[in-house]
């Protein structure tokens, strides 16, 4: 179990109060899918993914982005339970979709890193950006913690 202190809660859910799911979900999932090109392979599905302005436009990966972020909701509203909360998602990536744990991680720096874009050095501060990158080092590890 993670200890969290009241100004990383506070840090983690007024950030989180911020954004909307619905926008930056797609912005995150297109970086991850621009920068790191070799996680296409996850999504044989979404079909001409073969540069960043086809990418961004995707219907798909903006579908998937928004699922990804309203999954982080539910992880912000149980931030005593992440663990639990995210045991079936873990197991489904891990047994189902075969996904590599570590792209976890560079989907959590994608996120991260478009946060600070989207909000700045006043909102994204570094006491924020501390608190937000433990929490999202938690989510890694409940996701991950069925591949140990």
């Amino acid at each position: 179990m993670v200890y969290w202190t009241d100004a990383e809660r506070h840090n983690i859910t007024d950030l989180w109060r911020r954004v909307d799911p619905d926008k930056l979900g797609p912005q995150a999932v297109a970086r991850l899918l621009i920068v790191h090109p070799w996680n296409q392979r996850y999504f044989a599905t979404f079909v001409n993914l073969v540069d960043a302005a086809t990418i961004k436009e995707s219907p798909k990966v903006a579908s998937h982005g928004k699922v990804v972020l309203r999954g982080l909701d539910i992880a912000v509203k149980n931030l005593d339970s992440i663990k639990a909360t995210y045991a079936k998602l873990g197991e489904l990536h891990s047994d189902i979709l075969n996904m590599d744990p570590s792209n976890f991680t560079l989907l959590s720096d994608c996120i991260t890193i478009t946060l600070a874009a989207k909000f700045g050095p006043w909102v994204f501060t570094p006491e924020v950006h501390s608190a937000w990158q433990k929490f999202m080092d938690v989510v890694v590890a409940a996701l991950s913690k069925q591949y140990n």
